[in-house]
């Protein structure tokens, strides 16, 4: 029998008494006329507890509709984020009594006995829609049929109310207000699972004065009274959640990053908390996605994502903002602030000159490097601590797709020609100079200018294509990471392509020299297309093509020859530098800087093996690790006979005649 609201004279509403009383206070006159308590036995304590509450509502027992217009023109402190939630969705009276009454249930063990109570024998703690059309039918928004305008009403649609036991009928189900929603009610940060509030301050980086006067005028963009949004493309998480949270506090709201698929509810805490949703979209090449539609909700949203993919709104794109490197006094200015005032500020300004780290990255490494000043008995971070903070402080997956070559090559480890020094000085220092090149150049120079650095190493086997590429990587001060084309291959389609762009977004985050050795098997020619798996590869190198073009870091290529090379990859090389198998002096200098002082060989039984063995320094390498090898079997030094049978064992591997004037032991 659903209650009957004739009007009635209003009363004022009595003090400290909430729109969870009205609610309750309804399910007591239903409980009256009723006749619940028909069987002349004494009240229990589930209708007692009703009584009370309508005698909160209602003193003079006029019943809960002759106090409720008065008390909803100025409701309590406690109700004004229900209220508030009315305004924005255009609830109905008797939905937020619904809404009342389904969070009572959720923290008042009594209400949700009085509520089974009711509705025994089918019970259940939680109202049906039954329950609730009966005892809220004649409040006002119901109309003809409550539970159907309670089902389509707004707080169904929007997520603040949910309905449960989806086999049962309509009048049997009940419904729900999910518990972030309930803490969000009474005034308390509650989270829906796959989300989180706010940055954290673990997360949090100081950003560069002109990121932030760009984050407030995109939050100005954003601020429109209507549906909007907005793409952040950062390759940082850390330096995009820091930027997404500084648009939300120009705009008076909190971030909430948003990482699954699941939104019900999710507009009514938006509301409630004062958020601003951040969708964290990490995507490969070419992969699209639809930023999610939040049901009634009209404010503004962003989109977190990396450097690959498109998101669209609605079937339209949307605007997009990268999120670009400091410039190199903000970086000075990062870099001043993130080593402390211990800091060393010429280390901060050559760092701010020769490295392009973004504000996350920066922050990561001044933290980790003052750690290991500390352990080194020091309060001042040096070059050394930030190189290894480099290393211990990567952790963005890089391993996964690439092999770390930690061991630093000094200058006395590299043996070359003063043809190939100064190649590759000249290769160091575009290195070192690839920030602000473009400075003072003319508009063609300018356009389209990145300020990444790719270089081919060109030379036979052995001539010293990777231990140049240590060398360079230590003379920057970056780490040296070789790519595993076994990692990043997949015969799955695209895999490829989204591995190689994981493997170049993370690189160019980090500040790393990548090194693709034997780079033909990746950037080689194109070929005709005779069938399916010709044109996948085609595809492929097509994309590496234009993605190294791209790449703002450090980029070293080692082949045997170069004429593998597809020629639209050889005009996006800075440089290619040719290394010659060595000659008669530079094979007597890898000779002595190999052997090092424990040999007992003349000056010129050393002469004779530089001028008849011609052969590189990796191959020089392997006979001077076999002979000390021999040596340990008579325990002593490396003596001649010992090299000859090694260079013995080595030209038979090779394939090759001993050399003329030797002899193996």
């Amino acid at each position: 029998m659903a209650v009957e609201l004739k009007p009635v004279p209003q009363e004022a509403t009595p003090p400290n008494v909430t729109l969870r009383h009205f609610a309750l206070a309804a399910l007591a006159q239903l409980a009256q006329l009723a006749g619940a308590n028909e069987s002349g036995t004494a009240a229990g304590p589930e209708q007692h507890y009703l009584s009370q509450q309508l005698a909160a509502v209602s003193p003079q027992g006029r019943g809960f509709a002759a106090a409720l217009p008065a008390y909803l023109r100025a409701p309590a402190d406690s109700d004004k984020a229900l209220c508030g939630l009315a305004t924005y969705f255009g609830l109905t009276v008797f939905e937020q009594l619904a809404v009342a009454l389904a969070a009572a249930v959720e923290d008042d063990a009594m209400a949700g006995r009085a509520v089974a109570w009711l509705q025994a024998p089918m019970g259940g703690s939680r109202p049906t829609l039954g329950l609730i059309a009966r005892a809220l039918a004649a409040t006002p928004g119901s109309g003809e049929n409550a539970i159907h305008a309670l089902v389509g009403g707004a707080a169904m649609r929007c997520g603040l109310l949910a309905l449960m036991n989806e086999s049962g009928p309509l009048p049997e189900r009940p419904i729900a207000i999910p518990i972030p929603l309930c803490l969000a009610l009474a005034g308390r940060d509650a989270t829906l699972p796959g989300t989180t509030i706010d940055v954290g301050d673990v997360q949090a980086v100081t950003l560069p004065p002109s990121v932030l006067a760009q984050a407030r005028q995109q939050a100005r963009a954003l601020d429109t009274g209507r549906p909007s949004a907005l793409i952040v493309r950062a390759a940082a998480a850390t330096e995009g959640r820091s930027v997404t949270a500084a648009i939300a506090a120009a705009l008076d709201l909190r971030p909430l990053f948003i990482e699954t698929e699941q939104l019900g509810g999710l507009a009514p805490l938006l509301v409630m908390r004062g958020l601003l949703p951040v969708f964290c979209c990490m995507l490969g090449p070419g992969e699209r996605r639809a930023l999610p539609q939040v049901p009634l909700y009209r404010g503004a949203s962003l989109a977190l994502c990396g450097m690959e993919g498109s998101v669209e709104h609605a079937g339209s794109a949307l605007l997009s903002w990268t999120l670009p490197v400091p410039s190199r006094e903000e970086r000075h200015a990062l870099w001043r602030s993130a080593l402390g005032e211990q800091g060393d500020a010429a280390l901060a300004e050559r760092l701010a000159r020769e490295h392009r780290h973004g504000s996350g990255r920066i922050a990561q490494l001044a933290s980790l490097a003052r750690q290991r000043a500390i352990l080194d008995g020091s309060t001042k971070p040096a070059l050394a601590h930030i190189a290894d903070a480099a290393w211990a402080g990567e952790g963005l997956g890089l391993e996964a797709l690439a092999q770390p070559l930690r061991h630093a090559i000094s200058d006395e480890a590299m043996v070359m020609t003063p043809a190939l020094r100064r190649d590759l000085e000249t290769l160091l220092l575009r290195c070192r100079s690839r920030d602000g090149l473009e400075h003072g150049l003319g508009a063609s120079a300018k356009a389209r200018y990145h300020p990444g650095v790719r270089a081919l190493l060109v030379g036979p086997s052995g001539t010293g294509k990777t231990l140049a590429a240590g060398w360079l990587a230590t003379r920057l001060n970056m780490p040296l990471y070789r790519v595993d084309l076994a990692a990043v291959s997949s015969k799955y389609i695209g895999e490829t392509e989204k591995n190689l762009a994981q493997l170049l977004a993370h690189a160019e985050q980090a500040e790393v020299v990548l090194l693709f050795d034997e780079a033909d098997a990746m950037f080689g020619k194109r070929t005709e297309v005779k069938e399916a798996n010709d044109r996948f590869a085609n595809a492929q190198t097509n994309y590496l093509l234009q993605r190294i073009e791209t790449f703002d870091g450090v980029t070293l290529l080692t082949s045997n020859s170069k004429s593998r090379f597809d020629s639209a990859f050889m005009r996006r090389l800075d440089l290619i530098i040719e290394f010659p198998l060595p000659g008669p002096e530079e094979r007597r200098a890898l000779w002595l800087s190999h052997l090092g002082t424990h040999h007992a060989l003349s000056n010129v039984q050393i002469n004779q093996l530089a001028a008849v063995v011609d052969v590189g320094g990796g191959h020089i390498r392997s006979v001077v690790l076999a002979a000390a090898l021999r040596a340990q079997a008579h325990a002593g030094v490396i003596e001649f006979a010992d090299l000859t049978g090694a260079i013995a064992d080595e030209f038979r591997k090779l394939g090759r005649q001993m050399p003329a004037g030797l002899h193996a032991a």
